[in-house]
């Protein structure tokens, strides 16, 4: 087989991998991660740098203030050494200047007594030994700037990390997944199941879920389609309340599109990705976790075990070993007759 035939070969029959981590995550690699787009890419990630400030990990954001700080330091150093060495303030004696020499700060008589000056002038925790002269004009001016400057790098910083730290990445963090979904009955109809907890006793408020259906029927482009899960009889209205796990529904019927994705078992890749939005209660801000299903990980002909359970004082108990295990469903799931469902290919077909 010669070369061009090599290349020509489709990419079909390749392993795919998901769009979406079970913990969120996305996968695909963006417009920046091409060679020839890096240029472009960090030009726009410099003109959102309070965007790019806030996403970064802890340790480059630790990084970038204390590499920040020490860059305006060491400028303004710079900047002290060289208006010391113009007005000629390194060469003479600062106890016992020449007449008519005005020393524009005391003391800076090295480097090292300019960064220091700096540093002082910053942090604002003197003057002691160095201070600037008023009579000195530029030594003022200076002054000035540096520390409107600093105010600035300070304010930028400071609003940087209390972003982080209140992001709601965080606390949708504490937002946890099934592992896998079921197919089985719901008050007498076949449908997809999965579950969401709270892991926090604080609870969620105004809770909607979303889902869409990533398809490739073989010519590598991903199609998509909207799911919609409800949650028991609320009508596809937000639930009010997130502190106990919730159970989510999707009917399978013929007007479903899961339902020709089950049914045909074809090799095309399936992803059923799933975005949980929720309102912090007292702050209001919104958060939002999801995750992914492939076929593989929905079980047929099962259903999820009791969860909540009542004490003996009549509380209600979550008991969290069971929040993700699966139970044969011994019920009889009526769906069409049509409706052969295929996983993997694996040729263990359910007729119903």
């Amino acid at each position: 087989m010669g070369v061009d035939s090599k290349v020509s070969l489709p990419l079909i029959g390749q392993r795919r991998q998901r769009l979406v981590t079970k913990d969120g995550r996305c996968t695909l690699r963006g417009p920046g991660a091409q060679g020839g787009a890096r240029s472009g890419a960090w030009r726009l990630y410099l003109q959102d740098m309070w965007g790019t400030l806030v996403a970064m990990r802890w340790r480059w954001v630790l990084l970038a203030f204390c590499a920040s700080f020490l860059a305006h330091w060491l400028l303004f150093a710079c900047l002290w050494y060289l208006l010391a060495y113009l007005n000629g303030d390194l060469l003479v004696d600062h106890d016992n200047p020449p007449a008519g020499h005005i020393v524009c700060v005391k003391y800076i008589t090295s480097f090292t007594a300019a960064f220091s000056f700096s540093l002082e002038t910053q942090l604002t925790i003197g003057y002691g030994t160095m201070f600037p002269s008023g009579d000195c004009p530029s030594a003022i001016a200076l002054l000035a700037v540096q520390m409107l400057l600093g105010l600035m790098l300070e304010a930028f910083i400071t609003g940087a990390f209390v972003a982080k730290i209140a992001m709601a990445k965080k606390r949708a963090s504490a937002i946890k997944f099934s592992p896998s979904a079921v197919v089985g009955l719901h008050e007498g109809e076949t449908c997809l199941i999965f579950r969401a907890t709270n892991t926090l006793q604080r609870p969620l408020v105004d809770v909607q879920v979303r889902a869409v259906l990533y398809q490739d029927h073989g010519d590598q482009n991903l199609h998509q389609t909207s799911v919609e899960f409800h949650l028991d009889n609320l009508r596809g209205l937000p639930c009010p309340f997130f502190i106990f796990p919730l159970t989510f529904y999707h009917p399978l019927n013929q007007h479903s599109p899961l339902y020709p994705a089950l049914r045909d078992g074809d090799p095309a890749h399936f992803e059923l990705v799933v975005f949980l939005s929720a309102s912090q209660e007292g702050t209001g801000e919104s958060c939002q976790k999801r995750t992914s299903y492939l076929r593989g990980e929905i079980q047929l002909d099962h259903r999820f075990a009791t969860i909540l359970r009542l004490d003996a004082q009549g509380h209600y108990k979550v008991n969290m070993s069971n929040f993700g295990k699966v139970l044969p469903d011994t019920a009889h799931t009526r769906v069409d007759k049509e409706f052969v469902v295929q996983i993997n290919g694996d040729g263990n077909d359910k007729k119903e």
